[in-house]
């Protein structure tokens, strides 16, 4: 048999932005919904809030357990309509398969809560439970005391992704990005054990100790007589440490670093989290002189609505906008969207640019800055100081360069 435990994305917002009856009336019509897809012998449960389970019958192995799952998103798809509005919702389903996930009822509710986290982290609709990915099986458990003792004994650095200003062709600044240097396994990305952090209350510590580096590397670059601006990427649990503002400014205080060396790059769902208690970290924040930056722009459930709160001077256009700038469609939304920061006197910058075409395209729609491999890869921080300042020439603009001199030559 199956396991698959259902969970509604972002209903907690349908309750705040429109109030509980309309967050009632959605869970009164989702009953039939969910019911509609069962076969005889199944069994649908509310288990509590907007979460609910699903009990397969046998044969409940895995192809018909993503069968039932995939149904499920197909009739979650449609509209919700209510008395003055009508809402489209979605949700995200994790599955367990007895016996190979587990033979006992508490085995198999915690392997589908593990999966349908996995489908929440990855925006996926549905997830079938993998060892590889559960934070609880011992390789993982080992790697959370391995990342414990690599916060207190310096295993994490930094790489800097240099920024450029579109207006000036200058470097103007870098985006400090942590990895991991493991004394066994190497040199380890972020997406190996930032998601680790975050899920072992790790994540905390983790950003104090890239505060620490990224304001050290500040105070060395103004002492060098570089102006250097340095991005840190700011994860929902930060949003909820009060101590954070106090923690930055005695780093800045200490090492004598303005604040305004500093933009903290948030993302919308981070600030969803608790948003009032997210506003307050971040104005206190914003009051350190740093610059506020949302992340992932255009991704989020609430975009238009908290940029109206959010004291940030940054919009972060998703990579993924990128993608498709052969379709008009696809230039269409990119431009309206530098025109939307434009309007609300933000900077734009445009990340995961690879391409000169892109980069040509996004200076022509007023893009303020970019980021991607075209111009440079994440380097550690000895490789970023010469360019900081300077002039950035582009790859076939280089060629050129060096095809005029051997000529000249």
């Amino acid at each position: 048999m199956a396991v698959l435990l259902i969970d509604l994305n972002r209903f907690k917002e349908i309750n705040d932005s429109l109030g509980h009856r309309v967050g009632d009336e959605i869970l009164r019509q989702l009953g039939p919904r969910l019911s509609s897809v069962l076969r005889a012998g199944d069994s649908l449960a509310r288990l509590g809030g907007d979460e609910f389970g699903l009990l397969l019958a046998p044969p409940g192995d895995r192809s018909v357990a993503c069968q039932v799952a995939e149904r499920l998103h197909e009739v979650l798809k449609q509209p919700f309509p209510l008395a003055n509005v009508t809402l489209r919702i979605d949700a995200s389903t994790g599955i367990a398969i007895a016996p190979l996930h587990g033979d006992d009822a508490d085995t198999l509710l915690q392997k589908a809560d593990v999966a349908m986290y996995e489908a929440k982290r990855s925006q996926l609709a549905w997830t079938v439970y993998s060892p590889q990915r559960d934070i609880h099986t011992k390789q993982r458990l080992e790697l959370v005391e391995d990342l414990r003792n690599a916060i207190d004994s310096g295993e994490l650095v930094l790489h800097y992704q240099p920024k450029l200003d579109l207006h000036t062709d200058r470097i103007t600044g870098a985006e400090a990005l942590v990895r991991w240097d493991h004394p066994i396994k190497g040199l380890l990305a972020p997406g190996v054990f930032v998601d680790l952090a975050e899920h072992t209350g790790l994540i905390g510590p983790l950003t104090i100790n890239v505060l620490g580096q990224a304001v050290r590397q500040c105070a060395d670059w103004c002492r060098g007589g570089l102006v250097p601006h340095v991005a840190v990427n700011l994860s929902a649990a930060n949003l909820l440490d009060d101590e954070l503002p106090n923690t930055l400014a005695r780093l800045l205080r200490d090492e004598r670093v303005p604040g305004s060396c500093l933009t903290l790059e948030i993302t919308e769902n981070s600030v969803m989290a608790d948003p009032d208690r997210s506003l307050v970290v971040l104005d206190e924040l914003r009051s350190l002189g740093c610059e506020l930056s949302v992340d992932d722009f255009g991704t989020g459930f609430s975009s238009l609505k908290y940029l109206r709160d959010l004291p940030v001077s940054e919009l972060k256009l998703d990579r993924s906008f990128l993608l498709n700038l052969g379709d008009d469609r696809a230039v269409s939304i990119v431009r309206s969207t530098v025109d939307l920061a434009h309007s609300l006197g933000l900077r734009m910058v445009a990340e995961g640019v690879e391409d000169e075409a892109t980069l040509d395209l996004l200076r022509s729609m007023g893009c303020d800055v970019a980021q991607g491999y075209l111009i440079s890869r994440p380097v550690p921080a000895a490789e970023v100081s010469p360019l900081l300042g300077q002039t950035w020439f582009s790859p076939s603009h280089r060629d050129a360069r060096a095809a005029d001199g051997r000529q000249s030559g």
